[in-house]
């Protein structure tokens, strides 16, 4: 314990250059006592300090600090700090090592100094980042009496972020607190953006209540809206960007991203486009992140036309931009265009990295284009040296599986360098469930056993595929299975858009306060279906039961709750949005291809694997899916 500091064993380090390593410092008084002769002319000292702020390269830096060491003043920080602060944040190969160096000559360094090159530890200055030596050269600090300053905190909070150090962090706290920095800005807003990057936003939200209403600025609203999106807290980001709009605070760049993602996520389009107007009002031009985060945010709320005019509005496309506009693709299930998209890439000189190619072969997959994905898989490999990871070998067995050949899909998965994973053994499992080949579900069901991954759903696939082969027995024995190992099913749900509010249902939900409306609304969408012909597909049931009662279970599915209300509450010809947890269903598919049709809407539904948009009875899917 040091100064109230405790640090664990596995984050005590010593610093880039040991202080025991540096030679004894000169007194300071044998400087201010050097003989008036030996004394160097105040011209010579001026050029010295004027070349040490200017110097364009660890080369010239070398040259100036052998010069200090000649003149004497390497020990003195008024000439050794602007060597210290180049070489701490340039970021040249090398540097740290010797801005390590100059600290240590130094005769009795200050906050500054310590600051300085903590600076360069957390920033990755020299190529390198050491946020453990910049911890530990904040108790060296302590224990050589120099009192940390305002500017000290944000460093030394940074690197416990980065070291995901929370305990000690929140030592960090109680000192910041002792020394009566509680209030400063900087130290405030660092605190909320350690917790959050630490995976406590609980802990970011209180520090930022903590702060008084008067002392808040854009960068505290900032730091916590990304601490609720590394969390994954979507609606309290977007939540919390409502009150921050609400507050008069102008959001900046990094809290439009954070409320986008979070709008992307939730499939919220009216509230994501309230955000691209307030990026409209508060920036004079939208920068390539901003774009691509619109772009990710249209695609995954089910307009990809308003992606494409986001992408296509970029001057400069990055690498990142491609990827995010052939995911977007993927989930719309556009293999063709992807395509397109892929080669416009690699024409403009970008070279596609592992996440280009997960996009392309996951829109292959989905639009059933297998020679494409087979070409594609062999072109990353041979021409572009891309190792293939666990997701592009679940992309070509997901590909192969859909496209009937199981065998094929099977044999890749034997040939897989790092062995067979989860992720490919569940594509087929699925490709499985589309083709109705149970024993090789069975297979791949005691693959994902034996890896220790099998989870709920994989043993409800093969449930259902026994009940639909009538085998009841086999059916209740999985699920069984199931409860006794501990796997529990997530709750399925679908949540409809009205008025930028999110509406959540379950399956025969009675909770929504209008349910009785809402009811009646499903009742009157079921006749009209009826009298043109329409009859429930009760075949994915996986009930021992007659006809009336599976009738019943499907007719209240959450999808179809959503849509019930989504169609009751928002304009004539307004599309009807909606996202959900659960793989659409052969049912749910058909039904909402007919309610398209019949009430002149489009309705766009985002499932756990692809987006789907029925308009005038049919699908973007084509059928594929």
């Amino acid at each position: 314990m040091v100064g109230g500091l405790v640090l664990s064993q596995a984050q005590t380090h010593q610093a880039a250059t040991p202080r025991t390593a540096a030679p004894a410092p000169a007194p300071a008084q044998a400087l201010e006592k050097r003989p008036r002769d030996q004394a160097q002319p105040c011209g010579t000292v001026a050029a010295a300090a004027a070349v040490s702020v200017s110097a364009p390269s660890l080369d010239e830096v070398r040259k100036v600090h052998a010069r200090h060491i000649k003149l004497g003043l390497d020990r003195c920080p008024r000439y050794a700090r602007p060597l210290l602060a180049a070489c701490a944040v340039s970021g040249w190969p090398g540097g740290m090592e010797l801005a390590a160096s100059i600290f240590e000559s130094l005769v009795e360094p200050e906050a500054f100094d310590y600051n300085t090159l903590m600076r360069g530890h957390v920033s990755g200055g020299g190529g390198d980042r050491d946020p453990a030596a910049a911890l530990r050269l904040y108790i060296d600090g302590l224990e050589a009496g120099v009192s940390p300053d305002s500017y000290t905190f944000p460093f030394v909070l940074k690197a416990c972020a980065q070291l995901a150090a929370l305990q000690e962090g929140r030592q960090l706290q109680a000192h910041i607190v002792k020394l009566g920095f509680q209030h400063d800005e900087h130290v405030q807003n660092s605190l909320i953006s350690f917790y959050g990057k630490c995976g406590a936003p609980a802990m970011a939200r209180l520090a930022f209540d903590r702060v008084e209403a008067e002392e808040r600025t854009t960068v505290s609203w900032s730091a916590l809206l990304a601490a609720y999106t590394k969390a994954g807290l979507w609606g309290e980001c977007l939540a919390s960007f409502g009150s921050m709009m609400l507050d008069g605070w102008r959001p900046d760049e990094s809290s439009m991203v954070s409320a986008l993602s979070a709008c992307a996520h939730l499939g919220s389009f009216d509230a994501g486009r309230s955000v691209h107007c307030a990026l409209l009002r508060n920036t004079a031009r939208l920068n390539t992140i901003m774009l691509t985060s619109l772009l990710d945010m249209y695609a995954k709320c089910g307009s990809i036309e308003k992606a494409a005019a986001a992408f296509d509005a970029m001057d400069d496309k990055s690498a990142w931009a491609y990827s995010a506009m052939l995911s977007g693709l993927a989930l719309h299930g556009d293999g063709r265009k992807a395509l397109q998209v892929f080669d416009a890439m690699v024409r403009e000189g970008h070279a596609p990295d592992a996440a280009a190619y997960v996009g392309v072969l996951n829109a292959c997959s989905r639009a059933g284009l297998l020679e494409d994905g087979l070409r594609c898989f062999d072109r990353m490999r041979l021409e572009h040296k891309v190792a293939p990871n666990a997701l592009h070998y679940g992309c070509m067995v997901d590909l192969m599986a859909r496209a009937g050949r199981l065998d094929d899909a099977r044999a890749l998965i034997g040939t897989m360098p790092t062995g067979p994973t989860d992720t490919a053994w569940r594509s087929l499992l699925n490709a499985c469930r589309i083709h109705g080949d149970l024993d090789l579900a069975w297979h791949a069901l005691q693959e994902l056993r034996r890896l220790g991954a099998a989870n709920a759903g994989d043993y409800v696939i093969v449930a259902d595929m026994h009940a639909r082969a009538k085998n009841w027995t086999a059916a209740a024995a999985l699920r069984t299975e199931a409860v006794d190992s501990g796997l529990a099913q997530s709750l399925g749900f679908s949540a409809v858009e009205v008025r930028g509010e999110l509406h959540r249902f379950v399956s025969q939900d009675m909770a929504h306060p209008r349910t009785r409306d809402i009811y009646e609304m499903l009742h009157q969408m079921e006749w009209q279906l009826r009298f043109d012909g329409y009859k429930p597909d009760t075949s994915e049931v996986a009930l021992d039961a007659g006809e009336e009662e599976k009738g019943r279970v499907v007719a209240a599915h959450s999808q179809k709750l959503a849509m019930a209300f989504g169609l009751l509450s928002t304009p004539e010809g307004a599309p009807v949005r909606v996202v959900t947890n659960l793989r659409m269903s052969k049912e749910c598919h058909a039904y909402s291809a007919l309610i398209s049709e019949i009430f002149g809407r489009d309705i766009v539904i985002r499932d756990r694997n692809r987006l789907h948009r029925f308009r005038c009875g049919t699908c973007s899917c084509r059928d594929y899916w």
